[in-house]
């Protein structure tokens, strides 16, 4: 990860074990992460791999969602499906918590 960001944030996730995983880079000044949005951390780990740490943006506050500690080279792979299954479940939440307000707005009419 190049020095002078704060991570990576996930942008898009592909289905496919074998597809991409595009990030954008975090300036140590960005806000917040929005809700449902992660983003990723990783730094040389002290024998071999990557020390990967991944972080999920909530209403109020950022969680540290999942570590892979001295994950190999080719840690997308390896961290890719618990990403699209989290950015799935964050999508649905959005979706049934939209559907929920609707619903309570049209009771109160």
């Amino acid at each position: 990860m190049p020095t002078g960001v704060r991570g990576a944030l996930v942008q898009r996730v592909s289905a496919l074990p074998d597809g991409p995983l595009d990030v954008t880079w975090l300036a140590p000044e960005s806000p917040r992460l929005p809700r449902g949005r992660i983003c990723l951390r990783w730094e040389p780990a002290s024998l071999a791999g990557w020390d990967v740490t991944a972080h999920l943006g909530l209403a109020t506050a950022e969680v540290h969602l999942a570590s892979w500690t001295a994950a190999p080279d080719d840690r997308p792979r390896l961290v890719r499906p618990t990403l699209h299954e989290v950015l799935g479940l964050s999508a649905a939440l959005a979706v049934a918590t939209a559907a929920l307000d609707l619903s309570n707005r049209l009771a109160q009419v």
